[in-house]
């Protein structure tokens, strides 16, 4: 049977603030862009426009029936000097999750996604210990301004990748190149999630509050091969568990040292899992195997990864699972309907409690480094005209959404004539 049903799972969409609001906001990714760092020259400044949209976009999530909304907040509005609250940013989103809420539409809120205000920046960022303060006094003011409509929360999405990416492969600001930098950055992250879970817990005894880690498969390349064993678990390990556990309970595994007054516990109400793809590794560090099946960005297509990631969080760390993002860069729509299918599908068949999917992403929007070029969205974005169409992709979400599964119908209208490239050699 084609058809599925989804018990127990709802659906949403995921967007982040820097990727959709545009504007000309002092933060690390505008000055990255004005620098010429990103592939096709755009700039955040212009993004989805969602800043000035946000009514037309909370319409567009009530009419495709989605009642779950991961967004995030531009932290170079809300405090754009040291110290200094902008209440009229600040007043923007507490309309807009009030808005949500008025909807039907849940929100997940997001509060550092790769941002950081282009004063912070200049002090180090997360490099300089204060950053910590800094970001419990941001956790602060918005748990009292927005804690009426918003009781779910991410501190931080993707530590892991926002330090590998800024500090030791240089490709993201700050464009460092330091192993032990980028150690400091992770367990500053992990230490970060740590005292914001407490200080939310303290002003809001009912949050929800977890991580969203970007989690993915690491096979070796050849499983008979020693060293390729070593350097899927090794990569598997540094890469993404051992920040993981010490965000999760406290207890820093090395490389990692347990910073001064962090105590073992639990520091999470749910896992938060980011999956998009499995790293196929003849060395330590990334790569993808020959002769399978890719998006346009060359990441292997690997639906069963995402319970493989599920399940070995959740005997890790018992909890409510949401998958936080999971979609596909798909330019031209032709196979994000089955993308969608395939994942939803490992889903409806586990045994986990999957309690949460948002996809990413809602719109198309600037994708950091790639830019404009690269579109994850079940709407698509005109950058010229800002107007948005709801792909095919979204009305099979939609649909999905409004049967609490996938019907016959919609497998056959959506899905059946889908196929993914692949990158074998011709």
């Amino acid at each position: 049977m084609r058809a599925f049903e989804l018990a127990g799972c709802e659906l949403g969409v995921a967007t982040a603030a820097t990727q959709i609001e545009g504007g000309d906001v002092d933060t690390n990714w505008h000055r990255w862009a004005a620098a010429g760092r990103i592939s096709d020259g755009s700039s955040p400044s212009r993004a989805s426009g969602h800043w000035q949209r946000v009514a037309e976009d909370t319409a567009l999530l009530a009419e495709l029936g989605i009642r779950h909304y991961r967004m995030g907040i531009e932290w170079a509005r809300v405090e754009p000097s040291d110290g200094v609250w902008d209440e009229v940013a600040i007043a923007h989103y507490r309309d807009e999750a009030a808005g949500l809420v008025a909807a039907g539409v849940r929100p997940l809120l997001t509060l550092h996604h790769f941002n950081l205000p282009g004063w912070l920046a200049d002090t180090g960022g997360w490099l300089n210990p204060d950053t910590l303060d800094r970001f419990d006094r941001l956790v602060a003011k918005l748990v009292a301004e927005l804690g009426e409509w918003v009781n779910e929360w991410i501190p931080i999405n993707e530590p892991n990748v926002y330090a590998t990416n800024g500090y030791l492969f240089g490709d993201w600001p700050p464009g460092e190149r330091s192993l032990g930098k980028t150690l400091s950055v992770m367990s500053a992250l992990a230490h970060a999630h740590i005292r914001a879970y407490l200080l939310i817990h303290q002003l809001q005894p009912d949050a929800k509050v977890g991580s969203a880690s970007h989690l993915r498969v690491f096979a070796p390349a050849n499983p008979r091969n020693p060293w390729h064993r070593f350097s899927a678990w090794i990569t598997d390990y540094l890469f993404q568990r051992a920040q993981l556990h010490a965000m999760n309970t406290g207890q820093f595994r090395p490389p990692f040292r347990r910073p001064a007054g962090v105590r073992p516990g639990r520091y999470y109400d749910f896992q938060g899992v980011n999956y998009y793809t499995r790293s196929t590794v003849a060395s330590i560090g990334d790569g993808v195997a020959a002769d399978v099946e890719v998006n346009d960005l060359g990441w292997e297509i690997y639906p069963a990864g995402l319970i493989e990631v599920c399940r070995w969080v959740h005997a890790a760390y018992p909890s409510p699972l949401y998958i936080t993002e999971n979609g596909t860069c798909d330019n031209a729509d032709a196979f994000r309907s089955r993308y969608l299918y395939e994942h939803l599908a490992q889903i409806a068949a586990s045994d986990l409690p999957i309690e949460r999917y948002y996809h990413w992403c809602f719109t198309d929007n600037w994708e950091w480094v790639e830019g404009e070029s690269a579109r994850f969205g079940i709407v698509h974005t005109d950058y010229t005209t800002q107007q948005r169409t709801v792909k095919d992709s979204g009305r099979f979400f939609a649909d999905i959404i409004a049967h609490r599964g996938v019907t016959e119908a919609a497998y056959d209208r959506w899905v059946a004539g889908q196929v993914y490239p692949t990158n074998k050699e011709s």
